[in-house]
């Protein structure tokens, strides 16, 4: 491969932040808005235009549950509050009313705390949340390097419309989802092994009703006993059923390669076009209202940890645990998840969270959707709002604080009614 070397060039310091946080999905979103309330300076930085990430400009408008599956909800603190504020409008199917409205133990199980809910409304409606608390959020903007020294990130350089500058922080939270700024800063990292399958979601109008098509790779329950029960109607829009989803191809990528991404989006929007014409002959009514607008990444790099997680440690109880998430390819199992799985001894002032946390494989698949990317996010915001060596941050202080807004940290906290 050919090489040249780029000029060095002096870079001004264009702003300064107790918190950065890199990347503006649910993960971003959770952790912004818990260190903006534990009072602490929050620059939010986001490459797209909107936040959301793959929960509104990827379709992925499926808000997993926040229950066990029978009928014990395990995750609440901004994870719930999210999910109120994504259907203060309205559902768009798979209202909760069971654990809205003080349904029975029976109900709960019927219909899981889960729900789907309008990404364009959630997307405008955070923007003015996070607004109302003083962050600052930069569109457009991608971290591009980090400054280190003695093991502490002191700079993250960004690039946007104005050119590269650098922004001065205390700390920063990882929420890109591919463990960016962790390879940046020279974290241990690793790579999910069997990399992303294509997939592309959109909506379409047909016969003069709007409806979600999960086309490709979805966040589908595995089986159909344990399958939510959902009605006709909501059946009919989630397509929430494995036989219903089906693949569309065999090709694989990594996530954080730049021609690698753009093959596949190629690849995708290829096939969402031709499905699309498909049904467009048959009826001249089905055309596509939106689609997603940035890749379906699941899994692609990820932090390697203090401690990682595993699929196997099943109601284990942690001492440093910040919080619990359920399976939601399943009734019946719940994890907790140790502040150890989002930091590392390396970089002292940096947490992942989100996608990005420390888990094997196998626990990778139930940590990076919308619960408990919320869950580790809300973690690492208000740590964030704590202190900034976080490989000796006081973990009960942590603990105390997720208490008080609400979170439970242990399966023994469960409420069973």
């Amino acid at each position: 491969m050919k090489e040249i070397v780029e000029k060095e060039r002096k870079l001004s310091v264009s702003a300064s932040c107790d918190v950065l946080v890199a990347g503006g999905g649910i993960a971003g979103i959770a952790a912004a808005m818990a260190a903006a309330r534990g009072g602490k300076k929050v620059i939010l930085l986001e490459r797209e235009f909107a936040l959301g990430g793959m929960a509104t400009l990827g379709l992925v408008t499926i808000y997993l549950p926040l229950c066990d599956g029978e009928g014990n909800q395990v995750i609440y603190g901004i994870a719930e509050e999210l999910l109120r504020i994504s259907i203060e409008h309205g559902a768009e199917a798979n209202y909760p009313t069971a654990w809205f409205e003080n349904g029975s133990r029976e109900a709960r199980i019927a219909k899981r705390y889960m729900t789907q809910f309008n990404p364009h409304l959630f997307a405008m409606r955070i923007e003015q949340i996070l607004a109302e608390l003083g962050v600052k959020i930069l569109y457009g903007t991608l971290a591009a390097q980090t400054v280190v020294e003695d093991g502490r990130i002191t700079h993250v350089v960004v690039e946007n419309k104005s050119g590269r500058s650098a922004i001065e922080v205390e700390s920063v939270i990882d929420c890109t989802g591919d463990g960016d700024i962790c390879h940046l800063a020279g974290a241990p990292t690793e790579l999910h092994a069997k990399g992303n399958a294509l997939a592309g979601w959109y909506y379409y109008q047909s016969k003069g009703e709007v409806s979600l098509k999960m086309f490709g790779l979805a966040d589908v329950v595995p089986d159909k006993e344990n399958a939510p029960k959902l009605s006709e109607k909501a059946d009919k829009g989630l397509n929430y059923t494995a036989e219903k989803v089906k693949s569309i191809g065999s090709f694989r990528f990594s996530g954080v390669d730049g021609e690698e991404l753009s093959d596949s989006v190629v690849a995708v929007h290829k096939q969402m076009y031709d499905d699309i014409m498909s049904r467009h002959k048959d009826d001249e009514s089905y055309l596509p209202v939106t689609m997603s607008t940035i890749p379906l990444v699941r899994m692609s790099r990820r932090l390697a940890g203090a401690y990682t997680l595993d699929d196997s440690e099943e109601r284990v109880r942690f001492d440093d645990s910040i919080g619990m998430t359920g399976d939601w390819r399943k009734r019946g199992p719940v994890y907790e998840i140790p502040f150890r799985s989002l930091y590392c001894k390396e970089i002292k002032n940096l947490l992942a969270a989100g996608r990005d946390i420390s888990t094997t494989d196998r626990m990778w698949d139930i940590t990076r959707v919308i619960p408990p990317c919320a869950v580790t996010g809300e973690a690492a915001g208000t740590a964030a709002a704590l202190g900034s060596d976080f490989t000796a941050l006081d973990v009960e202080k942590l603990q105390q604080k997720l208490r008080e807004n609400g979170v439970r940290l242990h399966t023994d906290e469960i409420c069973r009614e």
